[in-house]
């Protein structure tokens, strides 16, 4: 491993890893040698650097590393730069604006799995690991700073000088003085991934024995056709299924079902306000894959008809609307009717979903259903309802307690319960497809006690008009991407559809665990922006946030609405709304928010006829 440490003030940090098997050190420092020589301890240190075989360089400027180093050279495992100072009495912007280009110097001769180690004294890094913490814009903002150069905070841990044999700090306002370095903190930086900007996509898809293309709705590029549940996927969502299947065919005989589950759904679901779907164009020629198209799929304002259905003209006739499936209930009733199904067996489906949402902590557009069907005698209902909530609690109990020691609830809730009233967007829209008898929810005591429980699936019962005057059919809906996140400890669903790499690695071979995020901190921004709605005409929040997921590709993590006018005179409304951009897994700059903002605001314009403010 090559390690280069810059900012050394008499290279006591540097003696220190000098000589560590399987290690080349290169120790730099900022002043000449002459002026280093003067300090303390300094001579002999820099003697036993040579000695032991580094290299060391003077009049180094970590800002242009690159100018340093011969290309061949050039590249390191790991770089420290301990306490970091534009000397004297600098203030935190220009300690700000020295760490911002060391930052874009380092990812020059950084290795892709380097990292990037940085000292700061407490309080500077403005991060919660801070005891105690500053005021933002009195610290030095690294997490942000280091967002610029594409860095992520991957740890942070005490900076214990005096386990580092023979160190000693120096460099007090620019002098051999030590100073007070109680309480410091090491920052690990490493790579991010780069931000995602895909490109307008068509899938082909066989319908009716004919081969056609649909455009993917732009919000859905990078999350269509993963293959989470593949045989040889290691995803947890997988594990979460195969792991309530087994368990349920303990239980129940199992009846296997074609797992090729059409994507898209033909026509309109009963209940389900068409706002709340991807609907999308279809064309038996390949779609060009252009951002117009793919604004043609979000808005369609002029090809719906009064019912908001997109018109598709194919071979000279309107055809019928098609949307990506919402939900597999009616894939699940289908299978009901199918000659071969056999009362008392359980069937069940699964696959991706697609729905349009608000933007809230749990809310997915698109998650992993999993349907469990069975037909049973009437008046027998109840008790297989409590065999698969039983079954499934089992289940989930032992895969937490494989991972977590923190207790776990399973509750059933009835859907008359005033406890269900405020119902999260998974549970709201289950409730748009067909009435619900209970509520599957989950809770985890984390700190003595159990949090607001979360839905992660629903029962409904089914009577004569699928089978038969006999039987009743039980259908449970299970979100396997919330299960996962509860078990695994994943507090983001984006996390669950990240691309790197890091993710999948702590889930080797589908083993659960509980998730360790690599990205700490990652820093916020908040931007407003206010607009007047067209006259007479109803304010589609959902499209509204449904914009911001797909300008931002999911970086906009909150959207408050803070301040609503009416026009006395002209009865015109104004809205305000905040939008507050995160990142789970990625490096995320002021400058690329900033830049999603005058996206966004644009969209807006275009898609919903607002007049910006």
């Amino acid at each position: 491993r090559r390690l280069l440490l810059l900012g050394e003030g008499n290279f006591s940090f540097a003696a220190s890893l000098c000589g560590a098997a399987g290690t080349q050190v290169v120790a730099t420092c900022y002043e000449s040698e002459e002026e280093v020589s003067r300090r303390e301890r300094a001579v002999e240190n820099i003697r036993r650097l040579r000695e032991g075989g580094a290299e060391v360089l003077f009049s180094v400027d970590c800002t242009k590393l690159k100018d340093y180093f011969v290309p061949a050279k050039r590249k390191f495992d790991c770089i420290y730069f301990n306490f970091p100072h534009c000397g004297r009495k600098s203030g935190v912007v220009k300690n700000r604006e020295l760490l911002a280009r060391f930052f874009h110097s380092s990812a020059e001769v950084l290795t892709e799995e380097g990292e990037v180690h940085v000292a700061l004294c407490n309080g500077q890094g403005g991060t919660p690991a801070d005891q105690p913490r500053r005021e933002w814009h009195n610290s030095w903002q690294v997490v942000a700073v280091a967002a610029g150069a594409g860095f992520i905070l991957s740890h942070v841990h005490p900076f214990k000088a005096e386990t580092i044999h023979g160190y000693k700090c120096t460099g007090y306002r620019s002098q051999d003085k030590s100073f007070c370095v109680e309480g410091a903190l090491n920052h690990i930086f490493t790579r991010s991934t780069p931000l995602l900007y895909c490109k307008p996509m068509s899938c082909e898809i066989e319908l009716e024995s004919q081969k056609v293309y649909f455009q993917v709705p732009q919000v859905l590029v990078d999350k269509i056709n993963r293959g989470f549940l593949e045989l040889n996927s290691n995803h947890p969502v997988r594990t979460v299924k195969e792991k309530l299947t087994a368990e349920l065919s303990q239980a129940f005989p199992l009846q296997n079902i074609d797992p090729c589950i059409p994507l898209l759904h033909q026509g309109h679901l009963n209940g389900v306000c068409h706002s709340n779907v991807f609907w999308t164009i279809l064309s038996p020629e390949k779609i060009p894959n252009t951002e117009e198209m793919s604004n043609a799929v979000l808005f369609s304002h002029g090809d719906r008809d009064k019912n908001g259905w997109v018109k598709v003209q194919e071979g000279g006739h309107i055809s019928n609307q098609y949307c990506l499936r919402p939900s597999l209930l009616p894939y699940a009733q289908a299978v009901i009717q199918r000659g071969t199904f056999v009362p008392g067996t359980l069937c069940v489906l699964s696959g991706p979903v697609f729905r349009k949402c608000l933007i809230t902590p749990y809310s997915m557009p698109v998650f992993h259903e999993m349907v469990c069907v069975c037909a049973v005698n009437k008046g027998t209902e109840t008790n297989c309802i409590q065999m698969l909530v039983k079954n499934i609690e089992t289940s989930i109990h032992s895969l937490h307690q494989t991972v977590s020691s923190c207790k776990l609830n399973i509750s059933l809730q009835e859907a008359t319960s005033s406890e269900t009233t405020d119902l999260d967007d998974f549970a709201a829209f289950e409730s748009q497809l067909s009435k619900i008898q209970y509520f599957i929810c989950m809770e985890t005591n984390t700190s003595g006690s159990y949090e607001k429980g979360t839905c992660v699936g629903v029962i409904r019962t089914a009577h004569d008009e699928l089978v038969s005057s006999e039987l009743v059919v039980v259908l449970a809906s299970l979100n396997l991407d919330l299960l996962a996140m509860l078990i695994c400890g994943v507090s983001d669903w984006r996390m669950l559809w990240t691309s790197d790499t890091r993710f999948l690695c702590q889930f080797p071979g589908g083993e659960l665990r509980l998730f360790k995020s690599f990205s700490l901190y990652p820093p916020s921004y908040v931007h407003d922006v206010s607009f007047w709605v067209p006259d007479g005409e109803r304010f589609d929040e959902v499209a509204f946030h449904t914009i911001a997921r797909q300008v931002s590709g999911e970086m906009v993590v909150s959207i408050q609405l803070i301040d609503s006018f009416q026009q006395p005179e002209s009865g015109r409304q104004s809205l305000c709304y905040r939008l507050t951009f995160q990142s789970c897994d990625k490096a995320l700059s002021c400058q690329e928010v900033a830049e999603m903002q005058l996206l966004f605001r644009k969209e807006i314009k275009q898609g919903l006829g607002v007049t910006l403010r």
